[in-house]
């Protein structure tokens, strides 16, 4: 054979230099699939951080969920997830990642073959968990028309899971949707394939579950008489019970206020209802056995509490939060529940009146909040509609834990399959053509494999924490707790033994998981004295005076001595001539030192004399430090309850009696008198002693204030400090004048105002705001309404 000749050699070469690709031509290629790529990782990285966020908020902070800046994200990630996720999906393609390009020469064009296997698969998962992590975080709730707006599941979830799942078949049927239904390898789908298209739609189906379960779960709690139309049910039922007792008894009934009245606890929908003028009564005959109804009420409960599973006074108290819960959301549905069963209110007053039982209390009503907490923000509460839609829950929530671990284990094993190959996320071939000359072929990576490793790992171990959420608010929910002691009760009165239902019941008793508590027994405190006033100076303390917001606060846990002080003076007060709460003269009027002191208690507005006693205290404190000799629970009692009596003036200003402006107005000025005339102080040094320290404060506010508030302080404060009885008893004035002030301030007929502290996780008021109401105190004294006592409600 002849060699080639070297004109030959000549042209081949020039015909490969002809045909080679324009760099600019290359460069325009990486630069469009780069865009592409960074795009989707882009996206992937950011869904991780919202969803985190969203599962944390809607999991572990659901107080922080209803802050408009938490609402802000939400909505924004709604707006922007299905049009984002609508473009990235569609670039998964099977020839969607092909490229074609002609050169400006108008004679070389740039062709590229683009493939990958992983990627697509993480992408279209990715879609389908953040949409799981948004059903999970979505509150239904099913409420009564009196008590505000419904929220049903929001359809926007199916539709977009809708979208997303049709998007993925057209686009990869050929080869991750006709590999689902085949499970043996073949040329067109391989072991990566068929795993793959697995784990991309099984939380399709996943998601499809858990929405049809929260759309029955609505469907059935808002046409329930236990759920839904409750409130309602037991307005027309405590009328029904008046009349009964009245027609029966002729009055309250003697030696029976031990006893509590047979509040509705569980099984409203297993007996004949019939609507009247005044809401649903029962249609049956009075209080039928227990076993053709199976309808559980808190005088049962109460009687049969020996032969609950534990021996202590937990389940009947649970179930007494429980039925007291129900009239509360009568409460909010603004019925008039005042003057209706004085032997109600007589069992709850001889609650209240026992010595030492403060701690019981203050739980009784801390676990009645938290029931209103689970009904109005999430959706525990209408998974109780049926009985065995709570079981179905756990079961759906528990297939999405094993998916999550398989799903996360097949793609450590393919991801390091895949890596073994290369890092990157698409694969692509290219080559250029010019008249009939084609190029050699090149290849190109792109992307990198831990976008999609990394990310995903992330989402599946959001939704894994997500739904173990959900099985354990199930497990240790009050709301199971309370059902399994009914089914407990209804076996005792029927006599069947109770076997493993006590044992159950028992085991949950002991589960308080402290995810699912509500109220934390925190509170806030704020003091218009800081010494020294460094929050002004930080560069927190400048944000805040920039952008207007409320006072710096800590928190700190609700001592022992707060609650038996509130204690002492609401048994103080029931136990004297005709029940009366005033804004501090009535603890003042018990002592001869203590009528001293009303000139402090004439200021014309309620935030006027919280703002001249806190002054007072906190001078007081100032002169006889916690470092003292005397640091009784009296101290402990004033001090906390006049920094939370300050914290509320700025954090919380519509639950106090003054209006809103008038309150966090006087807060400021007052505050920023103080801290001016303070200010001076503190560049000057410090004493050493408290007595010095003491001396020096109030020299400096009494010739260097401007407002009268503190003016007033600062003499009250002097007044208590220069007491000849001692320091025990200026604080056991204090202390009494406090909780006095907080019972007075309590109640309320602003819902909304209480209804926004229990979504934020509860406040002290709040739970006062409750305690007086079933006491049968709806309003302030000089308001409308008056202190109803007569009544339970």
């Amino acid at each position: 054979m002849d060699p080639p000749s070297p004109t030959r050699i000549c042209s081949n070469a020039a015909l490969q230099e002809q045909t080679r690709c324009p760099s600019v031509a290359v460069a325009a290629f990486y630069d469009a699939m780069g865009r592409q790529i960074w795009l989707g990782n882009t996206l992937l990285l950011v869904s991780a951080a919202i969803t985190g966020v969203m599962v944390g908020i809607g999991g572990y902070g659901r107080r922080y969920r209803h802050h408009r800046f938490t609402r802000f994200i939400f909505l924004g990630a709604n707006t922007l997830f299905l049009p984002i996720i609508s473009y990235v999906v569609s670039t998964l393609g099977d020839n969607s990642n092909d490229y074609v390009h002609l050169h400006k020469d108008s004679t070389t064009t740039l062709s590229a073959l683009c493939d990958s296997v992983f990627h697509p698969c993480m992408i279209i998962t990715w879609a389908f968990l953040v949409q799981i992590a948004a059903i999970n975080t979505t509150s239904v709730v099913a409420i009564d028309s009196r008590e505000g707006s419904k929220l049903r599941p929001p359809p926007e979830l199916l539709l977009r899971g809708i979208w997303i799942f049709y998007l993925s078949v057209s686009i990869t049927k050929n080869r991750f949707f006709h590999g689902l239904f085949r499970f043996s390898p073949n040329d067109n789908h391989g072991p990566l394939t068929l795993i793959c298209s697995k784990i991309m739609f099984t939380p399709f189906a996943l998601l499809c579950a858990k929405i049809w379960l929260k759309c029955y779960s609505f469907e059935k709690a808002r046409k329930s008489f236990a759920l839904g139309r409750n409130p309602s049910l037991v307005f027309g039922y405590m009328q029904q019970l008046q009349q009964q007792e009245r027609s029966q008894y002729g009055g309250p009934v003697a030696g029976e206020d031990s006893v509590p009245p047979p509040l509705l606890v569980m099984g409203e929908d297993s007996r004949k209802v019939e609507k009247q003028p005044w809401g649903y009564v029962f249609s049956d005959s009075w209080a039928p056995p227990i076993d053709s109804i199976g309808l559980v009420t808190l005088d049962t409960v109460w009687q049969l509490d020996k032969m609950l599973p534990t021996s202590t006074p937990r389940p009947k108290d649970l179930c007494l939060s429980f039925a007291l819960f129900k009239l509360l959301r009568c409460r909010f549905a603004r019925y008039d529940l005042t003057n209706v069963g004085s032997r109600g209110l007589k069992f709850y007053w001889n609650l209240l009146l026992k010595d030492g039982e403060h701690d019981r209390v203050f739980r009784i009503v801390a676990d009645e909040l938290s029931f209103l907490n689970d009904y109005y923000y999430s959706s525990l509460a209408v998974s109780y509609a049926k009985c065995w839609l709570p079981v179905l829950s756990i079961l759906i929530s528990l297939l999405s834990i094993g998916y999550c671990i398989v799903a996360g284990y097949f793609i450590v094993v393919f991801g390091a399959q895949v890596h073994k190959q290369g890092r990157s996320q698409i694969y692509c071939e290219f080559w250029c053509n010019k008249l009939q000359a084609v190029s050699e072929w090149r290849h190109k990576r792109f992307g990198s494999l831990y976008f999609d490793v990394v990310p995903e790992f992330v989402l599946l171990v959001l939704v894994l924490i997500a739904e173990v959420r959900e099985v354990s608010s199930y497990i240790c929910s009050n709301w199971t707790k309370v059902a399994l002691i009914c089914e407990c009760v209804k076996s005792a009165t029927l006599q069947h033994p109770l076997g493993m239902q006590k044992w159950i019941v028992s085991l949950l008793m002991q589960c308080r998981w402290k995810i699912i508590n509500h109220w934390d027994e925190k509170i806030g405190l704020c003091s218009v004295l800081v010494l020294p006033p460094t929050s002004r100076t930080t560069l927190l303390g400048l944000i805040r005076r920039l952008f207007h917001l409320p006072d710096e606060k800590r928190k700190v846990k609700l001592p022992a001595a707060v609650k038996v002080c509130i204690m002492d003076v609401l048994q103080s007060a029931a136990r004297s001539n005709g029940f009366h709460l005033g804004n501090g003269k009535t603890s003042l009027l018990r002592s001869q030192v203590g009528k001293s002191f009303l000139w402090a208690c004439n200021s014309k507005g309620t935030s006027d004399i919280i703002l001249t006693w806190h002054i007072a205290t906190s001078i007081l404190e100032v002169r006889h430090p916690y470092s003292s000799p005397v640091s009784n629970q009296h101290k402990i009692a004033a001090t906390h309850l006049s920094r939370y009596c300050a914290y509320l003036m700025t954090w919380s200003p519509d639950l106090l009696p003054d209006e809103v402006a008038w309150s966090k107005g006087l807060y400021e000025d007052v505050k920023r008198d103080a801290v001016r005339v303070i200010a001076g102080r503190s560049m000057a040094g410090r004493p050493l002693t408290p007595e010095a320290e003491y001396q020096d404060l109030v020299k400096l506010l009494s010739e260097g204030s401007n407002h009268l508030v503190l003016k007033n302080g600062v003499w009250l404060g002097k007044q208590f400090a220069e007491l000849a009885e001692g320091e025990e008893t200026a604080w056991a004035i204090l202390a009494g004048f406090w909780a006095e002030m907080i019972l007075y301030v309590a109640p309320s007929d602003n819902l909304k105002g209480h209804k926004k502290a229990i979504a934020r996780g509860g406040e002290l008021i709040t739970l006062l705001w409750a305690l007086l109401f079933h006491a049968g105190i709806v309003s302030r004294p000089g308001e409308t309404g008056g202190a109803a006592t007569a009544g339970f409600v």
